[in-house]
């Protein structure tokens, strides 16, 4: 999930200097998106690993 986004952040970066700015809006957007989702999934493994199991 990291390294998509990461992906995607090159990619916004490499369209912003090519000055396509849609391009760039949208992938940044969606680096953003899937940072957050590997952030909620990281925070919700490491709440998971630390309670005894059942």
């Amino acid at each position: 999930m990291l390294s998509w986004a990461a992906t995607f952040l090159i990619i916004a970066i490499i369209a912003a200097v090519l000055g396509f700015g849609g391009i760039a809006g949208s992938a940044a957007s969606i680096a953003k998106v899937l940072f957050l989702v590997f952030l909620v999934l990281f925070v919700v493994a490491l709440i998971r690993g630390r309670t005894p199991p059942a």
